[in-house]
Order: C-alpha cells, then sequence, then structure tokens
C-alpha cells in the first residue's frame, strides 16, 4: 500500500510517499525555521500562512521524487494533533481536499505517537511490550508500548518540555532559533560539572518530569541576582559554555536516569526514543552507557524533527479499511 502522509503540526510542511509503513520514496520537508528566527520562537499565524503557501508545492515534490501518480497513491494519512490549530488546519484540509479530489481514503494519526513510530520504522522492530520515550519541543513523557497504537502514560512533564526548556535557555545564551542544536554546539566547549544544575523532581511521581526549577537555575547563573531585569548576560563567553554543557548534562541525565527507573519497575523488551532532541548526540552516548546490554531503538536522523515518512508509515497501521470522516477535526492537545 502506498501511502501519502502530510505533517503540519507547527512550523514544518512535510510531505511524504512510504509504502507498506516502512519503505521511504521520499520524504520531503518545508522549514520555517527562517521564518521564525527573529522571533526566537514559532509565531502561530506566520506558520499557518506558510504552510498555506507550502503545501501545494511540498505535495507535488513529494510525488515527483517518489516518481509516483496520484493514482498510485493508496491512502492519505495526515497528523491530526496534537499542535497548532492554524497549522493543523491546513494539513487536514489538504488531505481532505484530496482525498475527495483522488477517491481515495485519509486517515489523521497522532503526531506524538508518530514520533515513537519514527524509531520502530527505522529499525523495522517490533519488540513488544516495550517503552517509549518522546522528548521534544512540545512533548516529553514515557510511555509503555503494548502494541502499535496500544498505550499506557507512565510519566510526563509538569512544566516545560524538554525542547522547549533548551530553546529557552538558548535564548538566555543570546544563541539564535532553534536552540537545541545551538546549545549542544556550545556545550560541547564547556565544563558539563561546573555549575551544580538539577533537574526537578515531582514529589509521589518518580517518572515525572520537571525542567522549570533548572531554567530558573540558568536565568540566575546567567544573569545573577537581577535576573528580573532584561539585560544582557553579564557573563563571559568562556562561562556561556559551561552554562550549556552543565545544563545540557543536568536535564540529559534526567531523561536517562528516570527511564532506567521506569525500565527497572516496568520490565519490557526494549525502548524506543523520539522526538526532536533524539538526535542529541550526547543523549545517545548517556543511553548506551546506561543501558549498554538492552536494546535502545532511536529513529534514523532525517526521522527525528517533524517528518511526513512517520505520519505515512503509522496511517498505513491505524488504517482499518475504513476512512476518517471529513469533519474530522484538529486535536490540539495530546
Amino acid at each position: 500500500m502506498l501511502v501519502l502522509g502530510i505533517e503540519t503540526t507547527c512550523d514544518e510542511t512535510a510531505v511524504s510517499i512510504v509504502e507498506d509503513g516502512v519503505k521511504i520514496f521520499s520524504n520531503i520537508i518545508a522549514s520555517q525555521a527562517e521564518l521564525h528566527r527573529p522571533f526566537g520562537g514559532v509565531f502561530p499565524e506566520i506558520a499557518a500562512r506558510a504552510h498555506v503557501d507550502f503545501i501545494i508545492p511540498t505535495i507535488r515534490e513529494a510525488l515527483e521524487k517518489a516518481n509516483v501518480s496520484a493514482e498510485e497513491i493508496d491512502l492519505i494519512a495526515v497528523a491530526k494533533g496534537p499542535g497548532l490549530i492554524g497549522p493543523l488546519l491546513i494539513g487536514l484540509n489538504a488531505a481532505k481536499a484530496l482525498s475527495i479530489s483522488w477517491e481515495i481514503p485519509f486517515i489523521g494519526v497522532n503526531h506524538v505517537e508518530a514520533h515513537l513510530y519514527g524509531a520502530m520504522m527505522s529499525h523495522q522492530s517490533f519488540d513488544f511490550p516495550a517503552l517509549g520515550v518522546v522528548i521534544s519541543g512540545g512533548h516529553t513523557f514515557i510511555n509503555r508500548i503494548l502494541d502499535v497504537g496500544n498505550y499506557e502514560m507512565i510519566g510526563t512533564t509538569v512544566d516545560d518540555a524538554i525542547g522547549e526548556a533548551f530553546d529557552k535557555v538558548a535564548s538566555l545564551l543570546d544563541l539564535p532559533y532553534p536552540g537545541g542544536p545551538e546549545v549542544e554546539a556550545l556545550a560541547k566547549l564547556g565544563d558539563p560539572l561546573r555549575f551544580p544544575f538539577k533537574a526537578g523532581k515531582v514529589k509521589g511521581q518518580p517518572w515525572n518530569f520537571s525542567f522549570s526549577g533548572l531554567k530558573t537555575n540558568v536565568l540566575y547563573a546567567v544573569k545573577g541576582q537581577n535576573a528580573h531585569k532584561r539585560d544582557e548576560a553579564k557573563i563571559s563567553a568562556e562561562e556561556k559554555c559551561h552554562v550549556a554543557a552543565s545544563f545540557q548534562e543536568a536535564a540529559l541525565q534526567d531523561i536517562v536516569s528516570k527511564t532506567f527507573v521506569a525500565k527497572e519497575h516496568f520490565g519490557g523488551k526494549a525502548i524506543y526514543i523520539g522526538g526532536g532532541v533524539s538526535q542529541n548526540r550526547r543523549l545517545r552516548e548517556l543511553f548506551s552507557e546506561k543501558f549498554a546490554s538492552f536494546p535502545v531503538y532511536w529513529p534514523d536522523r532525517d526521522l527525528c524533527l517533524d517528518n511526513a515518512a512517520m505520519i505515512a508509515g503509522l496511517g498505513f497501521h491505524c488504517y482499518k479499511g475504513i476512512s476518517d470522516p471529513l469533519d474530522l477535526e484538529p486535536q490540539t492537545r495530546i
């Protein structure tokens, strides 16, 4: 089955052609990073308008690169949420229009679930029951994967997602958006033990995450006790490297240690990791050290960030012969 996937949950317009949930014929991503960089984050209205401009050319490019005609597509899979309402509507409406025009079914899939499927897709491995860890700009959680589409939430963030925390720390260090890769690059030049940062613990909920306190510690390290004043960072360039390294180490160690505790408690045959932060090389090193003899599956690097291949792949498994209705609404929350 050939599935055309559409992803427009945030600031990436992505379209992909995937066969039988695994074989990627094309995976096109139109990035909006340059549009949002002046704002230090995603500007929802600009994102929605850009999706309008990009969606049709991206669909055409995906078909051309795959050397596939519209008549050969069997199913359309589209991210129905969670995400920003404006961007979601663009993708959903495009999928509905194609479904009507091409006279084929469409199905809405969960964007966060698709991030976990990205790791399964990369390795063609389904070792269930397993643990799933999603770490992105909007989400941070651990769940149990009983099967594709069957999950039990174990723990989640009570405040910032880890990717959001990286972006905010990047802003404090006067680094450009998106902040994750910038902080990672700067951290390579610093001492991760220079600042005694720690991620938060949630009383009575050992698998939940909290990064707001860690972010505040960085704020005071950068700007001192007058952090409420909107002045520039007062630390040296060298100290910024140490702050970045110490923040990154504290945040990533928290992800790894809580995943380890969850694995010890719940068991499972493997761990699947998805989301944009999964491309962080230091995180992969830490998981490799902690889980040396236990299977940990990562998505290929082009499946870490928002993309449509994971949407098309998951759509293949979710489709049960019945199309979603044309009045399917976007689901902004998980």
